[in-house]
Order: structure tokens, then sequence, then C-alpha cells
């Protein structure tokens, strides 16, 4: 995941991303995919219109249809299987019940498009209690349920709508990551790591078994891509990533 090692530039990241053997790269402005391709690297997620205007609220919805269809677009030209979205953050004068409602919404309204294009679709969830940094947590968040977000993806009700699976929001919020994932796993289409507490590495200093949570996805039927993307503390920030793959190479 390219954002957690700014200000690292790219040109210094991606070759390395290459050499330690990962297989594609995220969170990265998309005039630097040409410099993926050229080193072997897939687009594994393609970013669309951000967490905090989503379709929760009606009046976004023109802007997250049009970003959508146009990270879609973008998968296509890049090869790449997933289009990231978000559910938007809680409004005072929307429902819980209406805040789904104009998700599946918008959600339907983008799905057949998606499916024309071979494109899936991926709903992150992401945790509403961390407010110690503006990327370890998301305050106000609505999506912040894992078990509403399957249930809006049900709503949908199409193969090309999934569920992106981020084992530290999940811990954060709801915690029994390895059995919620085996359960899920029908609507899951991509997976995040990082430790918890502070987003860090997967290292000793977090209160999550990754070794045996890598076991449980490598055991599964899982197919997609398995994402580094915790926030470096180490000083060798590369070096920190290399232990990373070396734990999720099972």
């Amino acid at each position: 995941m390219a954002w957690c090692f700014n200000p690292m530039p790219m040109e210094e990241f991606v070759p390395a991303c290459a050499r330690m053997g990962l297989v594609g790269v995220e969170g990265i402005d998309a005039k630097y995919y040409p410099l993926m391709k050229e080193h072997g690297l897939k687009v594994s997620l393609c970013s669309g219109h951000g967490f905090k205007q989503g379709p929760l609220n009606p009046e976004y919805h023109e802007h997250c249809r049009t970003e959508l269809r146009k990270a879609i677009d973008r998968a296509v030209k890049w090869d790449c299987q997933n289009v990231i979205t978000f559910t938007g953050m809680r409004e005072k004068e929307i429902s819980d019940q209406q805040s789904q409602k104009n998700c599946v919404e918008l959600w339907k309204s983008v799905i057949d498009y998606a499916e024309a294009k071979n494109v899936t679709l991926v709903l992150e969830h992401l945790n509403s209690r961390d407010d110690s940094h503006p990327m370890k947590g998301h305050p106000g968040y609505f999506g912040d349920d894992v078990d509403l977000c399957i249930d809006l993806i049900k709503q949908v009700d199409s193969p090309n709508m999934k569920l992106l699976f981020d084992f530290y929001h999940v811990q954060v919020m709801n915690g029994d990551v390895i059995r919620r994932f085996q359960q899920g796993l029908p609507y899951i289409g991509h997976l995040h790591t990082a430790g918890n507490p502070g987003r860090c590495e997967l290292d000793e200093n977090q209160e999550m078994n990754y070794a045996a949570i890598i076991k449980a996805v490598a055991e599964s039927d899982y197919d997609g891509y398995v994402v580094q993307e915790y926030i470096p503390t180490w000083d060798d920030k590369l070096g920190s990533l290399r232990h990373g793959v070396a734990l999720c190479d099972v």
C-alpha cells in the first residue's frame, strides 16, 4: 500500500516492491502505473470516490456514480479486478435505515456497468473507534460494523459486489477475526492487513497473531490479494515491508 510509505519516492518504492517478490501495489497515483508495469507489478485495486462523500447521502450519488464508472474504466485499462467503494460518513438528518437504502440504491445503479466490464466493487469496512490519527480510524464512518457491510452487499445481490475485509479494522470494531473471515468468505473480495493497536507492522509489538491469520487465509478458498496496509514505525521502512512479506509467504 504505497500511501503508507509517503514521502518515499515511488521511483524507489516500486522497484523495491518488485525485488521483494510482491505482485501488486495499490494506494498509488495512476501516473505511476506505467512504472509498476515496467517492474512486473499489477494494479491490485483502483480508487473511486473516497470514504467521506459516500452514497449514504443522495446528494453525493452523481459524484459517486461518476467516479466509480471512471475507476471501473481505469481498472479495465490496467487489468485490475477490484474498485474500492465506501458508505460515507454518518449524517444526523439521515437515519441508519435510510442510509442503508441510499447506499444500496447507488451501488445497484453502477453494478450492471461493473458486471459488463468484469470488475468487482469492494466495500471497505472501516473502524470508527481510533481517533488518534486521520488514517488509523474514521470516527463517524457509517460502515463500521462488518456484519452490516456484508448485509449491504447481500442487498445489492451481485457476484461483482464484495467486501474489502481489513483485519485491522475488523479487530478494532468486532474482533474474532479468523472466524469472521471464514464466515464472510463468500462475500470477501480483497484483504488488508495491519497490526493493532496503532495500525503498525505485523510484528511482536501488536496483539494480532498474523501467523495464524495468514495460515487460515492460505487454507481457505480465497484467491485474491493480501495487502500490507500498515503505517511503518521501524526506522528501516522497506525492512519492515520485507518482514511483512516474509510473514505472509506461507
